[in-house]
């Protein structure tokens, strides 16, 4: 191998690593293209009651492949997952919080 392909080589291989690391202008590290959830619509359901058929609403509305639910005092890891909805609820199952982790 050549050197200067050798090191166009090692160069290219080395960019999808740093492009991990970027950032948005909001400081927000971007998503992956094959990431669709998305949180916003979520949103309209905070303070619905938590049950299966909503569990199907949210996921069509955030465009998520799968659905995390969590009950009150659960704890949860703070690993991302992508496609994945996280919503919490409390003792009333009422849905306090939706977010894409």
């Amino acid at each position: 191998m050549t050197r200067p392909f050798a090191t166009f080589a090692l160069a290219a291989a080395a960019l999808p690593v740093l492009a991990a690391c970027a950032t948005t202008d909001d400081g927000a590290a971007p998503r992956p293209a094959g990431d669709t959830c998305q949180a916003q619509p979520g949103q309209a359901f905070i303070g619905r009651t938590a049950s299966a058929a909503v569990g199907a609403e949210l996921l069509a509305a955030t465009r998520s492949r799968e659905i995390r639910w969590v009950p009150p005092g659960m704890m949860v890891t703070m690993d991302y997952k992508f496609g994945r909805l996280t919503v919490s609820y409390d003792e009333a199952m009422k849905i306090v919080s939706v977010s894409c982790s």
